[in-house]
């Protein structure tokens, strides 16, 4: 099955090129940038010239089904990621939580990095992203590194990067964006974003609130928060933006259908903040950035029903403290060489707190086993990336990163890739990176496994690609690659106790199509498709996945549709591995009734499948959405 849907894609992306092909003969060529990323290197660049495979969403595509995470729409646009779910909002934190990212069938945990401008986003004690903090309001664009990162960003981009480039303006003027919206199963949502410019002043300000009884008992979710952004251009060449961003949800986890739970309730703060120094001139630009990201975690583990409520709160404070800076310069034609700095601190306390009397039970140890108030590491990295066009045709990348975690060591991160430039629209690319973890203070210093002898998690990865643009209107790819890891830290019985260990390496390899084509000015198709082979299967990580969408638009209609097809996501592995095959279509339809307002309706899972991603946790059926949105 899966090798005749591996033909039968192969002849269709062929078919594809021919046909884009012969349909743009005789019309005009038009000149058209290539995409330009940030998230593949430190500047801005020609997606043409880096040899690795980045995915950029567009904050347009983002928006075109009004949702309020962008991880869905990630999930659908970027071949490769999986995320899973377990309800209509909110994904949660601790047990029974969904939100976990994977790209080639690696990430989980602290092994896929999330940005924000650039800036990390992870618990600093347990090493996670909080993807509820990931909101499409204050998205401009969202970047993914399918692969590797681990160069420029250093521990917990072993398996790729997903980087959310903030909401900008560009041009004088004040602009304000509103969205309503109601539906199934109690659900509401608001948000509002405000963008400002005059000469060398610019702001953006956003707020949301969404809320939701949930599909299920006891699966209510309730989410507030807001950003900043505030830029000042001393001049052409100099710029300071300060950024923050708060965000509070409450999550009621339901528990697996199987073994229902009750008050398994967490409410969350999460905060970051950051001040940058920007320098852009005409052959060099760099940044200097200072930043922090806080968290509070307040989570009752619930009990199953019949049982008894538990007697203390599990709470945590934890933190990031870090600074970056780099800088790329030109020294001649072709050329760009990219050098920069990491600084992390990182932490945190976490403790029991008893329900009646407060008393604190800290959960975090020393390298010697003695409880302590709180448990905090540093890291610093170091790192040169080298770009060279040899001639017209190729282009040479070389990078080493040497990183430093006042625990585990040091690690030595290399990098390189070769860009082949084989038409003005065509490029193959070959790409060799590293990408590790270091162990997080969880696995080191919290909980009975905790273990500090660790061993850095890491992989290489080895990546041919084909990108081929045609005629202005159409984009098609390809790429195959192969993934080689090793000391993959895992629980294991040790002398009869859980103890946290390096338990060896892993294999995974597979391939990813992606194709879009704008048929006229009216409609436009996109679609991708990923198949994924792993030697040691991995939950939440799908063997195939594919996506096809397709938009229409007018003076004041716009519809979006999109069917996405989950085979082989692995629920359970072992002996008696569990899988999850299933298909979902969505669709959004919007009226513009005024050029200021339009009203629009959407739903989701439209084939009403029982499907789950995240094992007991089965999703809603089809879900219905309205609402209005204003731009003023």
């Amino acid at each position: 099955m899966q090798i005749r849907t591996l033909l039968l894609l192969g002849t269709c992306a062929a078919s594809f090129s021919l046909q884009a092909n012969e349909l743009t003969e005789g019309i005009q060529d038009t000149t058209q940038m290539s995409e330009v990323v940030v998230t593949g290197t430190r500047n801005a660049t020609d997606a043409r010239y880096l040899p690795l495979t980045v995915t950029s969403i567009s904050n347009e595509t983002l928006n075109e089904h009004y949702r309020s995470s962008i991880l869905p729409t990630v999930m659908e646009q970027t071949p490769g990621l999986f995320t899973t779910s377990r309800g209509v909002l909110g994904y949660g934190v601790s047990t029974g939580a969904a939100g976990d990212m994977k790209v080639r069938g690696v990430g989980g945990g602290a092994q896929l990095l999330v940005l924000i401008d650039g800036q990390p986003q992870y618990a600093g004690l347990m090493g996670h992203p909080i993807p509820d903090v990931y909101q499409s309001m204050m998205a401009e664009k969202v970047e993914v590194v399918r692969g590797p990162a681990s160069l420029l960003y250093g521990s917990n981009a072993m398996g790729g990067v997903v980087n959310i480039i903030t909401r900008q303006m560009n041009q004088d003027g004040c602009k304000t964006n509103v969205r309503l919206q109601g539906g199934s199963y109690g659900t509401f949502q608001a948000e509002g974003v405000n963008r400002f410019r005059q000469g060398g002043l610019s702001s953006v300000i956003g707020a949301q609130y969404q809320r939701t009884d949930g599909h299920r008992p006891n699966s209510a979710f309730e989410q507030f928060g807001g950003f900043a952004s505030l830029g000042y251009e001393f001049s052409k060449n100099w710029k300071i933006v300060l950024d923050a961003n708060v965000t509070h949800f409450n999550a009621s986890n339901p528990g697996p259908a199987t073994a229902p739970l009750l008050d398994n309730d967490a409410k969350i703060t999460r905060g970051l903040a950051s001040v940058s120094l920007n320098n852009t001139y005409q052959n060099t630009s760099g940044v200097f950035r200072a930043y922090c990201d806080w968290g509070h975690h307040r989570i009752d583990d619930g009990y199953n029903v019949g049982g008894t409520p538990t007697a203390a709160l599990y709470k945590h404070d934890d933190y990031i403290a870090g600074i970056t800076w780099y800088q790329s310069a030109s020294f001649f034609k072709g050329n760009t060489v990219t050098v920069g700095i990491d600084w992390q601190h990182f932490g945190g306390s976490a403790w029991n707190a008893n329900k009646q009397t407060g008393a604190r039970t800290y959960l975090v140890k020393d390298a010697a086993g003695n409880v302590v108030e709180k448990q905090c590491a540093d890291e610093v990295g170091t790192y040169v990336d080298f770009r060279q066009d040899v001639c017209e045709w190729l282009t040479v990348d070389a990078g080493l990163r040497v990183d430093w975690h006042s625990v585990i060591g040091t690690e030595l991160v290399p990098q390189g890739g070769l860009s082949f430039h084989v038409t003005r629209d065509a490029d193959i690319k070959a790409l060799v990176s590293k990408g590790f973890r270091n162990p997080i203070i969880r696995d080191m210093y919290m909980f009975p496994p905790a273990t500090t002898n660790l061993l850095p998690e890491s992989m290489m990865n080895y990546e041919l690609a084909y990108t081929q643009r045609i005629g202005g209107r159409a984009h098609i790819g390809a790429n195959i690659f192969y993934i080689k890891g090793k000391n993959l830290i895992d629980r294991r019985m040790v002398n009869g106790r859980p103890r946290n260990v390096n338990t060896g390496g892993f294999k995974n390899w597979g391939i990813e199509l992606s194709a879009d084509y704008i048929i006229n000015k009216h409609w436009s198709v996109n679609g991708n498709y990923s198949f994924l082979r792993m030697d040691n299967p991995i939950i939440g990580a799908p063997e195939s996945k594919l996506y096809i969408g397709a938009n229409y638009h007018n003076e004041k209609w716009t519809v979006a549709a999109g069917l996405q097809n989950i085979s082989g996501l692995y629920l359970t592995t072992g002996a008696n591995a569990q899988k999850e095959n299933y298909t979902l279509l969505n669709a959004t339809a919007t009226y513009k009734v005024l050029p200021w307002l339009s009203v629009f309706a959407k739903g989701e899972n439209l084939l009403a499948e029982r499907y789950q991603t995240y094992d007991g946790f089965f999703m809603p059926k089809a879900t219905f959405m309205g609402g209005v949105t204003l731009d003023i």
